[in-house]
């Protein structure tokens, strides 16, 4: 292992969970910087921790240097040259940030998780009454589109209407599920209350829109953020592009490196329009090719399609693992067992 000196010890331990061993976490530096190190690490000889020394923990001498500074501009300079230069988009992938999105509608939160490259919590509805009205409205959003229009009217009515439904019966629902399930006495009451008021929000929150307004939390690296910049900007919905630049301006905060391209009219803004074009092309297509056709009657279930070799090709995919024999052979090997032992596998 790298042996330090005494004054590299202390310049290091604010930043590193521990110095001694081959395993260790990065503590207190900025996810450009976290990122940026890594990214050297893959083209360098030396350990982390002596890169870090050596490149990134500018002016030692002159005392402690405050967290939120620490390489920060050797960082942005790296970033430059391994975007610009190199075109390693990997490295994107090397920061990471935790990003609120509050007030936004049940379809928004659709496109924001669309991308599953990230992680996500929402507020649920399973847990969360929307009973309250907040400044006197119910919680959900009236779409730019609306403005000006008579239909504006007619939306908030009728979404006014359902969630004056759904309080209504919040709780006349709950005194149902008590009926139905009386407290046991091994429950607490605290238990019990919030398992009663759970199944009655779960029964009744079919009733709420999709403009239903929510929170949502986000993490995700860089790249995983730039990609789904770059879908909303090109979405036709007014609250989509509102939030993609409001998500912009707070991530640029914290990771601006990861995100130059996004917005830069040779990069992101082509790709951008790409998105956008590729849309409407394809709705004036589908326009074309459907203008004759008319909607047939179907349950409100049903079964489209499945694969017939399915189970034969989960078996033989679950035996390439674990042999040296190719996967052709192995899908006959599975289409040829019998209904038992491919079960058994």
């Amino acid at each position: 292992m790298t042996d330090f000196t005494p004054d590299e010890r202390r310049a290091l331990a604010p930043y590193f969970s521990n110095l001694d061993g081959p395993v260790f976490a990065l503590t207190n530096l900025p996810e450009t910087v976290k990122g940026a190190l890594f990214a050297r690490y893959s083209r360098s000889a030396k350990s982390l921790r002596r890169l870090f020394l050596d490149e990134f923990l500018e002016d030692m001498q002159r005392g402690p240097v405050a967290e939120s500074h620490v390489g920060v501009e050797r960082a942005e300079r790296l970033y430059a040259k391994v975007f610009a230069d190199y075109g390693d988009d990997s490295v994107a992938q090397l920061g990471g940030v935790h990003l609120a999105c509050e007030g936004v509608s049940n379809i928004l939160t659709k496109v924001l998780e669309w991308g599953r490259l990230m992680a996500y919590l929402e507020q649920s509805t399973r847990y969360v009454p929307y009973t309250d009205r907040p400044g006197g409205r119910w919680k959900y959003d009236v779409p730019a589109e609306l403005e000006g229009t008579p239909l504006r009217a007619r939306y908030e009515a009728t979404l006014d209407r359902a969630f004056e439904i759904y309080a209504r019966w919040f709780e006349p629902m709950q005194e149902y599920f008590r009926a139905r399930f009386p407290k046991d006495s091994a429950d607490s009451d605290a238990v019990y209350r919030a398992a009663i008021r759970a199944k009655a929000l779960d029964t009744l929150r079919g009733l709420l829109p999709a403009a239903v307004q929510s929170n949502l939390g986000l993490f995700g690296t860089g790249q995983a953020y730039e990609a789904l910049l770059l879908r909303m900007r090109a979405s036709s919905l007014a609250e989509c592009q509102k939030y993609a630049a409001l998500m912009l301006t707070e991530l640029r905060k914290v990771i601006p490196a990861f995100l130059t391209r996004v917005d830069q009219p040779e990069r992101g803004g082509r790709w951008t329009q790409y998105l956008a074009e590729t849309r409407t092309a394809t709705e004036g297509i589908a326009e074309h090719v459907l203008a004759a056709v008319e909607r047939e009657p179907r349950p409100e279930v049903s079964l489209t399609d499945f694969d017939p070799d399915g189970e034969i090709k989960v078996v033989a995919a679950a035996l390439y693992v674990v042999s040296d024999l190719p996967d052709d052979q192995l899908f006959d090997v599975a289409r040829r067992m019998t209904a038992d032992d491919r079960a058994s596998v």
